[in-house]
């Protein structure tokens, strides 16, 4: 069992930056791949980004690439989203998810946070 809890959301101009937290509890974070995925005010979840276990590997939204930076930290049982360059449409609820293996599907993930609101302006 898996318990997240994300924290850093918050208000940003257009081009600033924000970094997301997502804290674990459980013993055995470290054997889970995590993803980060966001949910806009009347449009589906979307991927943004997921790390291997071993944090050897991420992948990314294309959407993202190149201003995002998915890392974790398995000593402190946290993953973090480097947020770089924010546009207006990075504005969503932001949720970070723990899985078997790393995948871009939402139906890969097992445990959820409650999520943390981002808010751009242009």
């Amino acid at each position: 069992q898996v318990q997240l809890v994300e924290s850093g959301g918050g208000l940003v101009q257009a081009g600033g930056s924000l970094r997301l937290s997502c804290a674990a509890s459980g013993h055995t974070f470290s054997s889970y791949a995590m993803g980060w995925f966001r949910q806009a005010p009347g449009k589906e979840r979307g991927f943004v980004a997921a790390i291997r276990w071993s944090g050897g590997s991420a992948v990314y939204a294309d959407s993202v690439k190149g201003r995002f930076t998915i890392s974790r930290d398995n000593a402190k049982n946290t993953v973090y989203l480097q947020m770089n360059s924010l546009k207006p449409e990075d504005a969503a609820v932001y949720y970070c998810a723990a899985g078997i293996s790393l995948s871009r599907w939402s139906r890969d993930y097992t445990y959820w946070g409650q999520g943390t609101q981002v808010t751009v302006s242009s």
